[in-house]
Formats: structure tokens, C-alpha cells, sequence
């Protein structure tokens, strides 16, 4: 259905205009039986509503409801049962029998009201004979809309033209006498409406743009602005609409009715929420232009400003619809709505109206029965209210269960009997149990601000409508639990993939935040505990709207963080909101000054959406892993919201999940940071400084987080004119192989400053690897010491065990293997190694790799000793950093695969003259 509400005007013809003259079927059927008229529309249309209904059978149903909650929002309840029998009768046709969409069409003007019905079959023409007879009798399924039209409707027609056929009737408004519409009984004094010794009526009227026009005084003493600084802003900012179920009527949509009625609140200039109760008109001004002129009183004074009187739903049911055989139909109305929400807000409203109440309430029980949830109320602060928890069993005695039923006289001398009731203004109450199979599923209740308004008569009726409406409501819920579990199965699926998929710490704070905001809640905050001696930390915040983050985070940076309790479940925190409201206050304090008017300022403003967004419920779960609390999960609602309990059992699982996902990342991050530490220490700890030689080395570890693996190189003082070089390759890599490096690297060093040769520093370092038993693994090792001359050269000499032969390069770009290839270390007991003299002539370089570059690969191609000889060729006159960078790249782009293999580059070079 789609529907349009256009207040004032002339609205257009919904005719087509394709030049195709409308065919107007006038012709007499009787003189008395029919009174048809073609008369153009003459008076002036002040209002005009318009909805479309699919071709189904429940679209009567919703067709009824359209124009009766139309002509009842104008004010025309005198005419809503004629012009609801009819619309049915007319919609019937067009969506039963001739089976299309139908068109209703609403217009108010000075002398009554019009209805339009067209469908969309124009061949089925209607047939207008002489006697009314012969267009059906009462008995018939088809022909008792025009009967109808005739004898309830003073004017009506049928237009036709090639895509349309309309009927329409006119209702003229009943002629009322001068003197009182409604009236009440005489009461005594203390059964009257309390109010204050001056009832206040602040009159503001809200242009089309929804801003402030006018502000009259009364407004500036209940709320405490002055009209010049409340003119001209939109009343959104003052206004706390409250979100009720089953509803998505807000402020702006409210304000676009041609009437409303009903409560919600105002913020004062102390940054309070003022509840009022307003009735809105909607105007226009002699230029057309349209306005709302709102009439609020304080809540507890609503009786100055509500209607008296509400038509009784099964009323209007029954004088619409006919007498429904179907209980439940005749107190939930057909078709009744297919959510569980829209269930329950049926029934609030329609248990108020049966009992002509001013508030009325529907609780669903727990699944273990000793708690009831707050999930429909009207005529009290839904939106504080909703979610909230009270216990089935408040007291003893039989007003203190929810179990039976009970009538309260006055709730003044039954303190806290109701405990949902208390400071609502609420005196007389009666409640009754929602039962299945003996089973309580919930307590449907409704209250009046005056006492002595109920009696057992009342409870008995109330009784019999939550027997008929019992099993539907827990039919609903269960359908709503199931969806509930699928979903929330699916969602800690996703959420454990998520969080297994990092072991970064703060990016599990941020996926576990992420991942509640806003599922589960409007703000969530993740505190962190170091140890058991440190304090909790706020380490992360999160907010829906990412302009309040910062106003969260600095408000709960100047409270105390929740205590780590490590037991499971939710546990409420009410610090922060009473933190949020603290803050507003003084904000708000600090805007008046001593002498100065009240203004409302953007700082005002920050400080009190801020307010608004922790100042609902709060609760903390603790994150606990390995029989450890390691951190809080704070969840938040805005203000006056409550959890609901399933929201929290699987915000509780998430916790769990969160938490041990929590604890592998800061195990992960502690590990990483000794490994690393460990791992620097098997680095040479820098480059000696070499008269007459140059020295640079390139270093890269395979694997994620490591710095060093089975590759290794140094370059040391053995002397004070000796230096001594290594680079070598340990089978394998990680850890077992890192052990390897430094055994390896702390030996060379001690060995050759013990004055040993070359091969008899290798063969001890053989008999070293050997003794680590299984332990040990297998060494390729280029080992050398150097001398630099006093001519310019550099004399060095090197044994390369089992490992890639070193790469002369000379001034003239001619590449040559300097040394010859001797066995390995780390397999042979008894291994006879020699040393081979090598002389560096200025400007020649000597390049030392491991196998990490010459074996890089992509795909079935290897990079090898000829690929590197090749780029080396290329680095003549090149310094030795510039050599070793320029082979690195060579390799890297080789393959765009990430390296697999540890790799190692040592570039030595003399100077040449030039140098």
C-alpha cells in the first residue's frame, strides 16, 4: 500500500488527461432508488489523503483502516462507520472481483467528506437499469456497494474513462447543535485532574521547515528559553521523541499530521527532559502556507489538553465489519499484524481503549519465569521503559504476583506494587496473567491516573482478551526467538572467523567493537588489564556515530573503570550515566551564568548529545581467558534503553570468543617480541670502519616477524691489521636454525682471535656443530680474513665450505669465481680444508651471496650463478652499498613471489686511485 497526505489545496484530478473525454454514467436508475451526481467539485478541498492497494483479499481489510484512521485524524468520527461500509464494499469489488489494484482516494472539504474507489478493469462496465432491483439484493456477493452508495451517501457516481472506472460518494457532515459536545460527570474535588496552581499551556507553532515561529511565555517559564533564542531552530533539537514499538511516527512525521496527540519531551535549559503531553494542529495561513500550532502542557496536567473520549476498538470493529465469530479477531482487529512487536503494541492500544484507560502495558516473561520484560506500553516513557526487568514475584500477598490476577484501588497505599508504574502518576491499576498450558508467558496490565477506576469487572474482561490473545503472543515470540538464534548462530560464526583470522592486538580491539556496534548496542568500550596488578584500561571506543567518540572517550576517561569482576553475565554499570549527567548539568549551569540569559550553544549541544548517548542502560562483561580477567566489554544504549536479555546472552558469547582471541594476540605480540629480541642478538651489532676497504651488507629473514634466520654474515678486527669475514647458510630456518647462526658467529669470532688459521678455525667449528648430536645441522660457511695494503690492494684469504664460490668483479666488468669449493661443515668428522690467497686490485670488488639469491625462482626459471654473474658485470665503478643494492633489486624482481629463502649480501671493495 501506498499512501499520500497533502493538507490544504485544490489537489489535482487523478483522472487521465490523455485527451480521452471521461465517460460520466448519470443516467437515473430510479427516481427515489439512486441519486446520482455529476457535479464538478465546488467546494474548496482543504485536505487530501491517497492510498493504493494490491489485488489481494487482505487489502480490504487495510483499505477500511486507511480511511477510517484518516477521517478520524480530521475529526469526522461521525461519518467514519458510513464511510468505512462503503469504501469495504467498493474495494471489495475492485480487488476481489475485478481483481486489480484499487485507488482510494480522500477529500476533505468545507461541507463533507468525498471518497473515491477506481480499479483498473474499465470493460467491466456497471449496469444501470430502470429499477434499483435489479442491481442485486442483499443476499448476493456482487451489487450491494451501489445499493449502499445510494442509501447511505447523499451524492454519488461512476466515472469511466479507457484505463479506469471510478465510483465516488460524498458524506456530508451531521448539522450539531450550538452547546456542548462531550461532557463528564460531576466528581468531588479530590477525584479531579491534579495540576499546578497555574496550569501552563506553552503555545509554539513550527513553520513548514520544522523550526520555531512562535514561542509564547508560558513555553519560556516551563522550559526555561526565551523566544529569541529558541526562533528559527528546528524543534528536532529541544525535542526527546521516544521510540515506540510497533510505531515509526517521529517528531518530523508528527508534525506533518493534520492532527497528533500524544506525549513525549522536551530539554529544558538545564539540559532536563521535561515530559509534556501536546495536541498539534496542522494550519494554513491566507498565503497557503502551511504551519503547526503545538499546545503542550506538563505530562502529569495532560487531562487539560486529551480527549475524553476514545471509540471502543471491537466497537468499531463490529459496526465496520460486522460481528466477527473469532475472539481474537474481535479484540486484535483483522488482519491482525505479522510481527511480534506490532502484536503487542496491538494490544496495549487496544486494552487501554477497551477499558478506557490512560496507560496500559504487556510484559514477556523469562524462560525459567522469574523475570518479566518490558515489550509494549502506551501512555507511559516507552522508551525508558522498554527492555526493562522486573521480578514476576515483587511481594507477598496476591498484589504482589504477576502470576493471577489483580486490581490496585490506589497505588499510593500499595507502594511498589507495580513497580513499572512507579513515578508515572499512574493511581489505579489492574493486571492480568498471559498463560499457555499453565505456563506464565507474560502480564498484560492497564492503569489510570485517577484512583478507584477498576473493579473485578474489569479484570474478568481484561482477563478473557489475554486468554484469547495468549497463544498468538507466544506463537509470535517463539517464531522471533528462533529468528533470533539462526541469527545469532550466524553472527558468532562470522565474528570467530573474524577473529581468528588476526593476531594483531589492536586490531582484535577493533574487530571486537566493530562487531557490536550496532548490533548489539549504540556504544561499546573495551577496557584491558596488563596483569593482575595493574588497573583496567580504556583502550578502545566506539560509537555509531563517529562525531561522539571522542566525547565518550574523554567522559569515561574521567570516571573509575568497572570493576574486574570475573564473574559471568552482564553486569549494569550506572556510572557512566550518572557521569553524563552530571556533566549536562553543569554545562548547562555554566551556559546561564549569574546575570546572563540562558543560551543554547554548540558546546551545550556537544555536551548533551553526549549525554543522551550513554545516559541509557550500560553493562560490562568480563573478558576472562585462561581462568584470567584480561579486560571489559562495555556495552551502551542511549538514553532511557534497555538490553533485552537475548542481546545479552549473545553479547556474553561474543565475550567469550573475544576474549580468548584477545589472549592469543597479546601471547602472539609477547612471544613476536622475544623472538625478535633474541633474534637481534645473533646480529653482528655493526660494520667495522676499514681503511682502504669498503664493506656493506644487505640482510633479509624469510618468514613473517622474523629478523634472523639460517643465513648469517659478520666482518670483525682480528688484529690490528687483519680483519675477519664470514657469510653462511644453516640448513633450514626459524629457530633451530637461528641457534645454529649463533653458535656459528660467536665461535669464528673466538676462534680466529685465538691466532688460528682459516681451515683449523672450520674444523673446529665442525667438531662444535657435531657436538650438538641430533641437535645439529649441516653448515655451508665462506670464511676469510683481510689485509689491506699499503700500495692500494687488499690481500684476502678465504675457504668456502660447501657454500656459493664468491664473484670477483674487476675494473674491466670481467666476472670470475675466486675461490675453489671444499666440503661442507656439520657432516664430516675429519675434514681437510685449505685456504686459497686472494689480492683485490684498486677498484675491484669480491661478492659474497648465500643461496637465497641464487636460487630465487619463478616458476621453472632459477636466477643462478650466471644470473648473477651477469648483474654483477653491470656494477662497474659502483661503491660496495650500491653493488649490494643493486643485486638485491636484480633479484627481487626476478619473481614477485615473496622470498622463501633467507638471504644474505656481502660486497667488498677496494677503492680505486680515482676514489
Amino acid at each position: 500500500m501506498t499512501t499520500g497526505l497533502i493538507p490544504g489545496g485544490h489537489p489535482p484530478d487523478p483522472r487521465p488527461t490523455d485527451g480521452l473525454p471521461s465517460q460520466s454514467r448519470h443516467e437515473p436508475i430510479g427516481l427515489d432508488a439512486l441519486h446520482i451526481d455529476d457535479r464538478s467539485r465546488s467546494s474548496v478541498i482543504t485536505a487530501r489523503a491517497a492510498a493504493s492497494f494490491e489485488p489481494v483479499g487482505r487489502s480490504v481489510a487495510s483499505a477500511r483502516s486507511f480511511v477510517r484512521d484518516t477521517l478520524q485524524g480530521w475529526g469526522f468520527a461521525d461519518i467514519v462507520d458510513d464511510a468505512v461500509v462503503l469504501t469495504s464494499e467498493l474495494v471489495t469489488n475492485a480487488v476481489v472481483h475485478a481483481g486489480t489494484a484499487a485507488d482510494v482516494l480522500c477529500l476533505r472539504s468545507d461541507d463533507g467528506v468525498r471518497i473515491e474507489v477506481a480499479d483498473r478493469y474499465p470493460e467491466r462496465e456497471i449496469a444501470l437499469q430502470g429499477s434499483a432491483a435489479s442491481m442485486g439484493n442483499l443476499d448476493r456477493e456482487g451489487g450491494r456497494g451501489l445499493q449502499l452508495c445510494a442509501a447511505l451517501a447523499r451524492r454519488w457516481g461512476v466515472d469511466y474513462t479507457p484505463t479506469h472506472k471510478q465510483v465516488w460518494f460524498h458524506l456530508d457532515l451531521p448539522q450539531r447543535a450550538v452547546g456542548t459536545r462531550t461532557a463528564g460527570p460531576s466528581l468531588p474535588a479530590e477525584l479531579l485532574p491534579l495540576a499546578d496552581g497555574r496550569v501552563r499551556v506553552a503555545v509554539i507553532q513550527i513553520d513548514r521547515t520544522g523550526a520555531v515561529s512562535a514561542w509564547n511565555e508560558d513555553a519560556e517559564e516551563i522550559f526555561g528559553y526565551a523566544a529569541e533564542q529558541v526562533t528559527g531552530k528546528p524543534l528536532t533539537d529541544l525535542a526527546a521523541w521516544p521510540h515506540t514499538p510497533g510505531t515509526s511516527t517521529g517528531i518530523v512525521e508528527a508534525l506533518q499530521l493534520s492532527r497528533w496527540e500524544g506525549s513525549y519531551g522536551i530539554r529544558d535549559a538545564a539540559g532536563r527532559v521535561v515530559p509534556v503531553y501536546a495536541s498539534h494542529l496542522r494550519v494554513r495561513d491566507t498565503d497557503g502556507d502551511p504551519s503547526t500550532v503545538c499546545l503542550l502542557v506538563r505530562d502529569h496536567e495532560r487531562a487539560v489538553l486529551q480527549t475524553p473520549v476514545r471509540v471502543s476498538a471491537t466497537d468499531t470493529t463490529s459496526s465496520a465489519e460486522g460481528q466477527s465469530s473469532d475472539p481474537f479477531e474481535i479484540f486484535i482487529g483483522s488482519p491482525a499484524p505479522d510481527d511480534l512487536d506490532g502484536l503487542l503494541q496491538r494490544t496495549v492500544e487496544r486494552s487501554r481503549d477497551m477499558l478506557d484507560a490512560d496507560a496500559a502495558f504487556l510484559l514477556l516473561a523469562t524462560d525459567d519465569e522469574t523475570e518479566l520484560e518490558v515489550r509494549a506500553s502506551t501512555g507511559l516513557p516507552s522508551a525508558r521503559q522498554r527492555f526493562a526487568r522486573v521480578p514476576v514475584e515483587a511481594g507477598p500477598g496476591r498484589y504482589g504476583s504477576a502470576r493471577m490476577p489483580a486490581v490496585h484501588d490506589d497505588l499510593t497505599s500499595v507502594p511498589g506494587a507495580v513497580p513499572l508504574l512507579n513515578g508515572t502518576g499512574m493511581r489505579s491499576v489492574v493486571t492480568v496473567p498471559l498463560k499457555v498450558e499453565g505456563r506464565l508467558t507474560g502480564s498484560l496490565g492497564v492503569a489510570a491516573e485517577a484512583p478507584g477506576r477498576y473493579s473485578n469487572e474489569e479484570a474478568l474482561r481484561l482477563q478473557f482478551a489475554a486468554d484469547r490473545i495468549a497463544l498468538a503472543v507466544e506463537s509470535a515470540r517463539l517464531g522471533e526467538l528462533e529468528r533470533l538464534r539462526r541469527g545469532s548462530l550466524s553472527f558468532l560464526v562470522e565474528a570467530s572467523d573474524l577473529l581468528a583470522g588476526t593476531l594483531d592486538r589492536d586490531q582484535t580491539l577493533a574487530l571486537m567493537a566493530q562487531m557490536t556496534v550496532p548490533t548489539l548496542a549504540t556504544w561499546c568500550a573495551v577496557y584491558t588489564i596488563a596483569d593482575q596488578a595493574s588497573d583496567p584500561y580504556l583502550s578502545y571506543v566506539l560509537h555509531e556515530d563517529e562525531e561522539l567518540i571522542d566525547g565518550i572517550k574523554s567522559l569515561l576517561g574521567k570516571i573509575a573503570p568497572p570493576d574486574p569482576v570475573p564473574t559471568p553475565g552482564a553486569h549494569v554499570w550506572t556510572a557512566p550515566a550518572e557521569a553524563a549527567h552530571q556533566a549536562a548539568l553543569r554545562t548547562s549551569m555554566r551556559s546561564l551564568g549569574l546575570n546572563e540569559p540562558a543560551t543554547v550553544s554548540a558546546g551545550i549541544g556537544t555536551t548533551l548529545a553526549t549525554a543522551s548517548a550513554v545516559g541509557g542502560e550500560t553493562v560490562v562483561l568480563p573478558l576472562v581467558a585462561r581462568n584470567r580477567v584480561i579486560g571489559m566489554l562495555t556495552l551502551g544504549k542511549p538514553s532511557d534503553e534497555h538490553f533485552r536479555q537475548e542481546i545479552l546472552e549473545l553479547a556474553e558469547d561474543l565475550s567469550r570468543r573475544a576474549a580468548l582471541a584477545l589472549d592469543n594476540a597479546r601471547l602472539y605480540s609477547e612471544r613476536t617480541a622475544i623472538s625478535q629480541s633474541l633474534q637481534r642478538s645473533l646480529l653482528p651489532p655493526g660494520l667495522p670502519q676499514i681503511d682502504g676497504v669498503e664493506v656493506d651488507v644487505i640482510y633479509r629473514a624469510a618468514g613473517e616477524g622474523n629478523e634472523v634466520g639460517g643465513d648469517f654474515y659478520d666482518v670483525f678486527p682480528i688484529d690490528d691489521s687483519t680483519y675477519g669475514f664470514a657469510i653462511g647458510d644453516v640448513c633450514g630456518t626459524g629457530p633451530n636454525a637461528a641457534a645454529v647462526t649463533g653458535l656459528a658467529r660467536h665461535a669464528l669470532r673466538l676462534l680466529a682471535r685465538e691466532g688460528l688459521s682459516g681451515p683449523a678455525v672450520l674444523q673446529r667449528l665442525n667438531s662444535a656443530i657435531l657436538d650438538e648430536g641430533s641437535r645439529s645441522r649441516f653448515l655451508t660457511l665462506l670464511y676469510g680474513e683481510m689485509r689491506p695494503r699499503e700500495d692500494g690492494s687488499a690481500e684476502l684469504k678465504v675457504v668456502c665450505a660447501g657454500h656459493p664460490l664468491p664473484l670477483r668483479l674487476r675494473q674491466d666488468g670481467t666476472v670470475e669465481a675466486a675461490a675453489e669449493p671444499q666440503p661442507l661443515l656439520g657432516v664430516l668428522e675429519d675434514l681437510e680444508l685449505y685456504e686459497q690467497t686472494i689480492t683485490l686490485d684498486p677498484g675491484d670488488v669480491l661478492l659474497c651471496v648465500t643461496d637465497g639469491v641464487t636460487e630465487r625462482r619463478e616458476g621453472t626459471r632459477m636466477l643462478g650463478d650466471d644470473g648473477l654473474a651477469e648483474v654483477l658485470t653491470t656494477c662497474t665503478g659502483l661503491t660496495a652499498g650500491a653493488v649490494a643494492a643493486r643485486i638485491m633489486r636484480a633479484v627481487e624482481r626476478f619473481a614477485s613471489d615473496a622470498p622463501s629463502d633467507d638471504m644474505a649480501i656481502l660486497a667488498m671493495r677496494v677503492p680505486g686511485l680515482q676514489s
